[in-house]
């Protein structure tokens, strides 16, 4: 069985990244095969200057996706098969016999090497990509801030969190899969309720929305919708790229409504209430319930399929590791499930773009269609969103329906 499943975990892995390169360079040549002419829906509102600064910019960004795929497929290799956690756990066993102190030694271990590993990515994709396309306003002391702040929080929040689930599993018994998806539920709600309060400040600075005629339109708008929130905030997305952006964040009461200040210097007024419409036609369908819903079922078929793998001596075997503990089993099971699920990326991204287009559709119900067509295309404009992606790339990765078919949808609503 050992053997087996190695040999499976190897043709995962391969056909997973095999796949990702596939998709990757087809979306590059199909982005230079249409760089020369704006597509029919957009010459009027789109620049051929304004397209190929997009082209060039989604190209850079696949490219280094690729070289991402390819590095963390080497991780994976080295981690396992290179004896590299092999190497870490028994450094861990060295310094504590606690099954929870070595176990969040190695889980710490396995975060740290495979971070700095894939920093320079970020520093490139900041620095270089952002940078040369004229998206990036961050400094590089934001930047390291940034990245310090990250690393607290990470430390202060997660590592109770592990060392809770590291005890759980060690003394639940048979059923310790089900306690330990109790807690990891029980504090996604609890992150969702305190981020907009206590963890979002920390980074970016959130002021109430001072426009009077702006506001005026959107409470009337959330009155329409019947949707109850904490205040409208304009948040300094500024400070850190020229990317707009709104969305909802919190849960229950908590509910806050975020403006970019970037957005806010976009679009009109009657453009601003079409987004917010959009956003709000989530909120009346239930979509954020319901990935919470559908996020905590995959969660706990998948913490019970851990629940069987947990004593198999093959599960580790098979990945070259000899040294078998609570920690080892969730390093390795997060680590070898997505060359298993990656293949069923596109289930995701179909139920994603059903929601927008049903959010879509609430939009154009409840303000100016034409008014979200045209804030839409400023956005894809300015953010310079590709308007010819790959469909195959598009149907795995896309979580929003390609332009021309959004607005081909919005079109007809009119």
């Amino acid at each position: 069985m050992t053997e087996v499943f190695s040999s499976l975990f190897i043709a995962a892995l391969a056909l997973s990244l095999l796949l990702k390169l596939w998709l990757g360079n087809r979306h590059i040549q199909h982005i230079a095969q249409h760089r020369a002419a704006v597509p029919v829906d957009f010459q009027d509102t789109i620049s051929l200057e304004q397209h190929q600064l997009a082209a060039d910019y989604s190209t850079a960004k696949t490219r280094l996706g690729l070289f991402s795929a390819i590095l963390d497929t080497l991780i994976i290799v080295a981690l396992t098969f290179g004896g590299v956690l092999q190497w870490l756990a028994e450094r861990s066993a060295d310094f504590s016999h606690s099954p929870v102190i070595s176990g969040l030694l190695l889980i710490v271990g396995v975060s740290v090497l495979s971070g700095i590993i894939s920093f320079p990515l970020s520093l490139y994709s900041t620095f270089g990509i952002e940078s040369r396309f004229g998206f990036n306003k961050t400094t590089p002391w934001l930047f390291v801030l940034d990245q310090l702040k990250g690393l607290l929080l990470g430390a202060l929040i997660g590592l109770p969190l592990i060392a809770l689930v590291l005890w759980l599993m060690d003394i639940s018994g048979p059923l310790w899969w089900l306690w330990v998806w109790l807690v990891w539920s029980g504090f996604q709600l609890l992150m969702l309720a305190l981020y907009p309060t206590l963890i979002a400040p920390l980074f970016n600075k959130f002021v109430p929305l001072e426009d009077r005629q702006l506001k005026n339109r959107i409470e009337a708008l959330l009155s329409r919708a019947g949707f109850q929130s904490q205040g409208v905030f304009v948040m300094d997305g500024s400070r850190r790229s020229s990317h707009g952006n709104a969305y909802f964040t919190g849960f229950g009461r908590a509910k806050r409504i975020v403006f970019f200040d970037t957005l806010l210097k976009q679009l009109s007024h009657a453009e601003i209430e079409a987004v917010l419409a959009h956003e709000l036609g989530h909120f009346k369908h239930r979509h954020i319930v319901k990935r919470i819903v559908l996020t905590f079922i995959l969660s706990l078929v998948f913490l019970f399929l851990l629940g069987q793998l947990l004593h198999a001596p093959w599960f580790y075997q098979g990945l070259n590791v000899n040294m078998p503990s609570t920690a080892m089993a969730l390093v390795l099971f997060f680590m070898v499930l997505p060359a298993f699920t990656f293949p069923l990326t596109p289930l995701s991204s179909l139920l994603s773009r059903q929601h927008e287009y049903q959010a879509d559709q609430f939009a154009a119900s409840e303000t100016q269609a034409s008014d979200l067509i045209s804030a839409l295309v400023k956005l894809y404009r300015d953010n310079a969103s590709t308007l010819t992606p790959d469909p195959l790339h598009s149907t795995f990765y896309d979580s929003h329906p390609p332009a021309t078919l959004r607005i081909h949808h919005l079109k007809e609503s009119n």
